[in-house]
Formats: structure tokens, sequence, C-alpha cells
């Protein structure tokens, strides 16, 4: 068993979807990235790469203008990730997910990025957990200025 945790933040930006656990959220803006800028999914990948000690999106995916990865749907970066996992002997046990954000409001919503993400990981829905807090409208989230998110994974050998 090895564990892993995640952490990324995304400012608010205007003119742009807003993307979070692989489903486009209602909002009057998104949040500002080099790929769709979906805080959860960037923050999975980076629990799942440093529970493999395997690095970070950033070293997989590099935010370089131009690139591949410019604009990319996040889900494809998570699904790359789920194969290198898978290729160097990992599985997922489970994955516990947080985002924190004033706005919009996201509860209703878990259920689709749950599902989605499970799909897109090849793991059963009982195997991710999402949930959404807020600030109490304390810093940079509490303001309304970006959205974060934190994910723990657990990963086991595969038998």
């Amino acid at each position: 068993m090895r564990i892993g945790f995640g952490y990324d933040v995304h400012a608010f930006a205007p003119n742009r979807e807003l993307w979070l656990g692989g489903i486009r959220v209602p909002s009057e803006q998104g949040l500002l990235g080099h790929s769709d800028a979906d805080v959860l999914i960037h923050a999975l990948c980076d629990a799942l790469l440093g529970a493999a000690a395997m690095r970070d999106i950033g070293y997989h995916f590099p935010p370089v203008k131009g690139n591949e990865y410019e604009n990319i749907d996040s889900k494809i970066l998570l699904r790359k990730v789920m194969a290198m996992l898978r290729e160097a002997g990992y599985e997922l046990g489970n994955c516990d997910c947080t985002i924190c954000a004033e706005a919009p409001k996201l509860n209703p919503h878990i259920p689709a990025m749950t599902a989605c993400l499970a799909k897109v990981m090849g793991v059963e829905d009982n195997q991710i957990s999402i949930k959404a807090t807020t600030t109490e409208q304390l810093g940079f989230v509490g303001r309304k200025e970006g959205i974060a998110a934190q994910a723990v994974v657990l990963i086991n050998t595969k038998q």
C-alpha cells in the first residue's frame, strides 16, 4: 500500500468554462490554466503520481505555451496517469477528494463527477469520494477569486 496527497489551485477567469471532476459545471466564469484547469483532476493526478513516487503533473505534462497539453481536457491527463500507474504495477484502492469553493454550489454535481472519474479511471464509483466545502468567506477562496482542491489516494501493488 502507498498513500499520495495532491493539492491544486486555479484562479477564476472570465470567458472560460468551469470544469470540475471531468464535467462542465454551470458558472459565470471558469478557471484560468494551461489546460481546461480542472483543479480536482489536477489534485487527483498529483496524489496518484505522488503515491507511486512518479513526481507530479507538471513534470509529466509541462505547461509550455503551444505544446500538446495546451487547452487539453484533463480527463485525458488522468487517463494517462492511470496507465502509468498500472504499467508500474499499481492499482487504485480508493481516493478521497475535497473541493473548496464559495461558488458555484457543487453538491448537486458530485454524483456526476464521481461517475465521470470512475469511468475515466476504470474503477468502481465506490472507490471515489468527492466532497465540497467553503472556506467560510476566508482567503482567496472565500473572496471568490478561485477554487482549491485536495486529494488523498491509496494505491496497491497489483496481485
